[in-house]
């Protein structure tokens, strides 16, 4: 069939491009073009009777403006707050003040084989405050690391400890648990909730496969698994003086959306709204500051990082978004959808065996690239109807789908997390991945088990 073709064709230069660090919204969206005018040749209709602008050329990309409306009107007005309020605590220091205040209680354990499962659960619940795994782990080797050496735990099992802190971590703050919520329609607090069935299991067996493996690791290494590291790569956190209330503010959003989901339990009429409860937040920190500072000038001035960071939402998520959908636009003007879904359809199994393609490409796709949420964000707009024609729920297929995304990092030499931390502890990426690469896998197997025990057919 060569409509197929061309989807294979086109899919194999995009994903080689972005393996090999490419743009990937960017490459994402000339590939959904090249289907796209791929369609009209072959004399597919990319809007039905008098729904397009009358010429063909002009359709190609009238479907371009259709999909970054869409996208900007939901869930990307959404990840696009959430972004800029993230900037915002960074700039007023209030993320670092949450992350002294949770790793204060750190220096009062003195057990080695307490401290790594507590260290690696810690990092996970560091991460609703800064969801950056990149970042985050910066902080960590810069704060976390002198502890562990300090303990006399491995370089490489803390190194390993802490490339692995942020991965599943359920939050309604998480822009992948927004995408899918919307893309789904589900409530995101009841999507968040199912994934929190699988995410909270999956992350306490990990703290416990850690510490053995960790210490097997070390015993087959003996003293190579300690690496005298240079003091000069470790970012040195700035001293912050701020009131410890501030810790509240990184979290507020989350504090907001779980009291009105509370809220309406008992008063249906009462919606919950992200982007409101977020520019809430927005506001309340503001009036911390004025009180603070004393100075509304200077307060509404860095106030500014609210919307410079927005717009870095827009061109690091939302755009990847916006070329994940008009990738798939093009795949499904071709019919290839309708012909894969009626394929499934016909097959025993097919929800199981649907879940477990797509969750192993995302995972191979993951270590090839260094992330598998560009793939996740690219194919989750198809999902709803593949798994509708499977006779499944969409979370069946998206929820797996989105963990290995996050998981499949933690495996991948070239992923941004292992080299920070291979480059900071001195070591090659190959020997942070032993340390990494046997937890992981235990979690993906466990995420698709779960999923199977877990979620709605």
């Amino acid at each position: 069939m060569v409509e197929a073709l061309i989807v294979l064709l086109v899919l194999g230069v995009v994903g080689f491009f972005i393996i090999k660090n490419y743009n990937p919204a960017v490459i994402l969206i000339g590939g959904g073009i090249l289907l796209l005018i791929a369609a009209a040749a072959l004399g597919h209709p990319l809007y039905a009777d008098e729904g397009g602008t009358g010429f063909v050329v002009f359709d190609i990309f009238m479907k371009l403006k259709d999909t970054l409306i869409s996208n900007m009107t939901g869930s990307g007005l959404i990840l696009m707050i959430l972004f800029g309020y993230s900037g915002y605590m960074n700039k007023i220091g209030a993320n670092q003040v949450a992350v002294d205040l949770l790793v204060a209680p750190m220096k009062k354990i003195k057990s080695q084989t307490l401290f790594i499962p507590i260290v690696f659960l810690l990092g996970n619940l560091m991460s609703l405050v800064v969801p950056s795994a990149s970042s985050l782990a910066i902080i960590l080797m810069a704060i976390l690391y002198p502890m562990l050496q300090g303990m006399g735990i491995s370089s490489l099992t803390a190194a390993g400890i802490i490339a692995m802190t942020a991965t599943i971590m359920p939050t309604p703050l998480g822009a992948d648990n927004v995408i899918a919520a919307e893309t789904l329609e589900m409530n995101l607090m009841e999507y968040v909730m199912y994934n929190a069935k699988i995410s909270i299991p999956v992350l306490l067996i990990l703290a416990v496969v850690h510490c053995l493996w960790q210490r097997f690791c070390d015993k087959r290494e003996g003293e190579r698994a300690f690496v005298k590291i240079d003091e000069s790569k470790l970012k040195k956190q700035e001293d912050v003086n701020l009131p410890k209330i501030y810790a509240l503010l990184p979290v507020l959003p989350l504090l907001l959306i779980l009291g009105v989901g509370i809220a309406a339990m008992v008063i249906p009429s009462i919606k919950m709204d992200v982007f409101i409860l977020t520019f809430i937040s927005f506001i309340v920190a503001i009036i911390f500051e004025v009180i603070r500072t004393k100075d509304f000038k200077s307060v509404t001035n860095a106030s500014s990082e609210m919307f410079m960071g927005m717009g870095e939402g827009f061109g690091r998520v939302v755009m990847l978004v916006v070329g994940g959908s008009l990738f798939t636009s093009g795949v499904q003007a071709l019919g290839v959808i309708d012909n894969l879904t009626e394929a499934v359809q016909h097959t025993s199994s097919a929800g199981l065996i649907t879940m477990v393609i797509f969750a192993l490409a995302t995972c191979l796709f993951g270590i090839l690239s260094g992330g598998g949420l560009a793939m996740f964000y690219a194919v989750i707009a198809m999902i709803p109807g593949i798994a509708a024609t499977a006779g499944v729920h969409g979370m069946l297929i998206t929820l797996p789908m989105q963990m290995i995304a996050n998981l499949s990092r933690t495996i991948s030499p070239v992923a941004a997390v292992i080299m920070i931390v291979a480059s900071t502890v001195g070591v090659s990426p190959t020997r942070i991945l032993k340390r990494t690469a046997v937890p992981s896998i235990v979690a993906i197997i466990l995420v698709m088990v779960f999923s199977v025990v877990f979620l709605p057919y």
